[in-house]
């Protein structure tokens, strides 16, 4: 049946746009899941009754944003578990942050013991026909040309093709079954991240390297691992090939493997074409969500402040919720840097990059401006209109 029940462990990778502590990812888990998924499946009752287990969350600090590893285990069946890994990847923020989850795989705990036991009667069996006759010689020969992917290696714990340590360049692709695939067709340098982020290792191997290939598939999260590889190899990062649109490196053909490698291109290029795609696409989002949105209670007074003040004018709203005389644009940085504890700002304007940044030096993560367009919220700091109150 497709409904059997077992021992399961969802395994998702994380990324957010700033920083977060384990507690913070713990908390969105049970906190943003609460009520999605109805009364048969809140987490935290079946934490309680045993049918799911520990939340085990490794995060990895890195130029300012995190990337890390989920992994949780279930003792139900297979629908529920797969409905649970779902409602993971619904969670796109973590405190103030942006986040990402991905759901990378669901793991059989018993097929895994199953292929443990697969594995080590196949070195049984090898070690038993190598100490045999030398009539056993054909058997063997016939079992070693079955194990295909035998020449795969593991190099501080990532899979990879037996040439990527002699070869001068090198293909970074993302997970194991990846790697098997480009074997299958005879491509013998690849290497694997093993969705756990970008490991000092691969960094250090990279660097050694005249050549490295990022192979990734055809969809946003190619994308988001395009990004993570360029901010952690930099200027090692040589070249990107991508797999055809919604296709996966792992289900490729010899044929569509070959065609891809050769469409490659500089690295550099690619990184700044998806990253204004993804950029753009971003803005799309937050601008269809902008209808919806709601400003803090906290700001339900702040729009009296607007009526008289002039043009590109603003004040600051201090820690008691009163305001400062109005200050013009080109003085409004200076008088940021004067105020302790600013709680929000109020400018009579089209709110800007650079409104964003000052408020985001100053400290305040809310904005009440006369219009905004394009993107509602830059990092930590939040724009919202009168119409939002």
């Amino acid at each position: 049946m497709s409904n059997k029940e077992g021992k399961y462990v969802i395994h998702a990778t994380i990324r957010t746009d700033g920083t977060v502590q384990r507690k913070d990812v713990v908390g969105a888990i049970f906190g943003q899941t609460e009520g999605l998924l109805g009364e048969d499946l809140q987490l935290r009752a079946l934490q309680r009754n045993g049918r799911i287990g520990h939340v085990d969350v490794h995060l990895n600090q890195r130029k300012g944003s995190v990337n890390g590893e989920i992994t949780l285990t279930t003792s139900m069946d297979q629908v529920s578990t797969s409905v649970i890994g779902a409602a993971l990847e619904t969670i796109d923020r973590i405190g103030p942050c942006k986040a990402s989850i991905r759901v990378q795989r669901i793991e059989n705990v018993v097929s895994a013991k199953r292929d443990v036991v697969i594995d080590r009667a196949k070195s049984l069996l090898m070690d038993l026909i190598g100490s045999g006759a030398d009539e056993s010689k054909n058997i063997l020969e016939e079992v070693r040309s079955v194990l295909t992917v035998d020449t795969e290696i593991t190099i501080n714990g990532m899979t990879a093709g037996p040439n990527v340590k002699k070869a001068d360049g090198i293909i970074i692709v993302e997970g194991r079954n990846d790697v098997r695939n480009l074997l299958k067709y005879g491509i013998k340098n690849a290497i694997a991240m093993m969705g756990a982020g970008v490991s000092d290792e691969l960094v250090n191997l990279a660097s050694n390297k005249k050549n490295v290939t990022a192979f990734l598939d055809g969809d946003r999260g190619g994308n988001l691992l395009l990004m993570e590889l360029s901010g952690s190899l930099e200027k090692s990062l040589t070249h990107v090939a991508f797999a055809p649109k919604s296709l996966e490196v792992e289900h490729l053909e010899g044929k569509t493997i070959t065609k891809c490698l050769n469409q490659k291109e500089v690295a550099s290029k690619v990184v700044q074409r998806v990253k204004k795609q993804m950029e753009k696409d971003d803005n799309a989002v937050v601008g269809v969500e902008k209808a919806d949105v709601q400003a803090p209670e906290v700001m339900s007074e702040w729009g009296q402040h607007l009526d008289g003040l002039k043009t590109n004018n603003a004040v600051i709203i201090l820690e008691d919720g009163s305001a400062t005389d109005p200050v013009g644009a080109g003085k409004l940085e200076a008088a940021l840097e004067e105020v302790e504890n600013a709680q929000g700002l109020v400018f009579a304007g089209k709110m800007s990059d650079r409104i964003f940044d000052l408020a985001s030096k100053g400290g305040i993560e809310n904005v009440l401006a006369s219009s905004v367009s394009g993107t509602a919220r830059k990092g930590t700091v939040s724009a919202y209109t009168p119409s939002d109150l």
